[in-house]
């Protein structure tokens, strides 16, 4: 049976020259893509920004909506069809969308390194991105095998096999599928698949391609008992992040280890944060995680 280790952990990106966060403070991060420097709302930001004047290219100006409602102030001085960003081998495309991000989220930047960590040594390794998004994670860990990414979003999958393209890596072996997360895994379960590594990012709400409702809280147990079964004694990690959401990341780590209850190795949980650059720089919590893995 896997052991969960009580205490939680960080894990800290500290930006690269494609991804900075300049600064943070009363609600709101200052942040460099690339060229460009965006504001946006940070809840987690209690405490007062350290630099005295924030300028920008543009800012996310929140609605009245909890789950996310409101607009981008003005873009014109930004490419209308995004800009090129990279991180290692991976090459993608940048750009404001309506959910407040631009395309990618480079607090997974250490998620990443920890996942190529746990595949080191180990030849054509299958493996699985489950609300894949933009495909960066999947062009990550596709330098080390075979590659399923799952978005219930048609344009996300697209936007992802143009970033493989960019990136000159659309001859890699990815399977990419437009598919409803947790449904998929279902029919991965009853196909007897097996897989040595896992990725799960899943969103608070969704809906899949016909319609499927998701809802975190509701969906994500399941979810879970299903990625275990497709898990093995030979697997090396599952990772799961969680966003925006009331609960702890002991919470989620003891839900893993009853999916997980038939598998070695170790279950951790703690919090993804970003480093601020500069003099005092602080921690920026963004995310919850627990990860299972399996040195083998």
């Amino acid at each position: 049976m896997a052991q969960l280790i009580r205490d939680p952990q960080l894990m800290v990106g500290e930006g690269w020259d494609a991804y900075r966060l300049l600064d943070s403070g009363h609600g709101r991060k200052l942040e460099q893509f690339g060229p460009y420097r965006f504001i946006r709302p940070e809840p987690q930001a209690m405490w007062s920004p350290r630099l005295s004047d924030w300028v920008a290219d543009s800012e996310f100006v929140p609605g009245s909506d909890e789950d996310g409602g409101g607009r981008w102030s003005d873009t014109a001085g930004l490419p209308a069809d995004g800009w090129e960003l990279s991180y290692g081998n991976a090459r993608f495309t940048a750009q404001p969308t309506p959910f407040r991000h631009l395309q990618f989220f480079p607090d997974m930047a250490p998620v990443w390194e920890w996942m190529g960590d746990q595949l080191a040594g180990l030849e054509n390794a299958e493996t699985m991105n489950l609300f894949g998004y933009t495909g960066v994670g999947s062009l990550a860990l596709s330098e080390h095998g075979r590659v399923t990414h799952v978005d219930a979003s048609k344009k996300s999958v697209a936007q992802a096999r143009e970033n493989a393209a960019l990136s000159g890596m659309e001859d890699r072996p990815i399977r990419w599928l437009v598919d409803d997360a947790a449904k998929f895994a279902a029919r991965e379960v009853r196909r007897e698949r097996r897989y040595d590594g896992i990725i799960l990012d899943p969103p608070k709400f969704g809906r899949g391609p016909k319609n499927e409702t998701w809802r975190l809280e509701e969906g994500l147990p399941a979810l879970a008992r299903d990625c275990g079964r497709l898990l093995d004694a030979e697997s090396r990690f599952l990772f799961l992040t969680v966003y925006a959401v009331r609960m702890s990341s002991l919470a989620i780590a003891g839900m893993l280890e009853e999916a997980l209850q038939n598998l070695p190795g170790t279950i951790e949980h703690g919090e993804l944060c970003v480093q601020e650059t500069g003099e005092s720089a602080r921690l920026l919590p963004t995310a919850i995680f627990a990860r299972w893995s399996n040195p083998g």
